[in-house]
């Protein structure tokens, strides 16, 4: 069972739709009990980072998360849910994430050319950077669907994709079993349905 942990934030029941069309069971939750029991967590996230970061400490989930993703249970993190994994955000302020990927979330603003439209929205080609179980059942320039406008600076260990946006940004990070996109698989048509189901697969 995967648990699609339920914070406040979070486009959850397009996501759980998703995950019953290639066929694999959800449950949207705050329970940490079912968390706890369940065999894969998503966590999704929509809007401001420090808004979403402190509703999650606010529901005691972060500890939650913390524990499962040390204790190995596959995680992936959606679009903000993906930011949130990092170490910090720079989005209206600084703001402490969970700290599971080294690196820091920052504005797209003045680092890419002045007549690209921010937010990024639309479809854009995945660079593949190295291997990863995620991407099992999908090939190198394959697009999938973004809306941010603010992107992860990693270090190249954890940079498991890139996508093209008048330069190299962010498109997907894995460190062990702690996955993230920063894309919307679940807008992302087949492409990203293969994506969900790669990390559902996932021991």
């Amino acid at each position: 069972m995967i648990a699609i942990i339920d914070y406040g934030v979070g486009n959850l029941f397009s996501l759980s739709s998703s995950f019953k069309q290639i066929g694999f069971e959800t449950v949207i939750t705050g329970d940490a009990e079912i968390i706890k029991k369940a065999d894969k967590l998503i966590l999704p996230g929509v809007g401001a980072f420090g808004d979403a970061i402190n509703k999650l400490r606010e529901t005691g989930l972060d500890k939650v998360i913390l524990e499962q993703a040390k204790n190995g249970k596959p995680l992936l993190g959606i679009c903000l849910g993906m930011q949130m994994l990092f170490d910090k955000s720079y989005e209206y302020g600084e703001y402490e994430g969970l700290g599971l990927i080294e690196g820091s979330v920052v504005p797209m603003q003045n680092k890419i050319p002045k007549n690209l439209k921010i937010p990024h929205i639309g479809w854009n080609a995945l660079i593949f950077k190295q291997e990863s179980p995620l991407f099992k059942y999908i090939k190198n320039g394959d697009c999938v669907y973004f809306v941010h406008s603010y992107y992860a600076e990693t270090k190249a260990t954890s940079l498991i994709a890139t996508t093209e946006y008048g330069k190299e940004l962010t498109a997907a990070v894995a460190n062990g079993n702690v996955f993230g996109c920063q894309f919307h698989p679940e807008k992302s048509g087949t492409v990203g349905l293969n994506i969900l189901k790669a990390f559902c697969e996932m021991e």
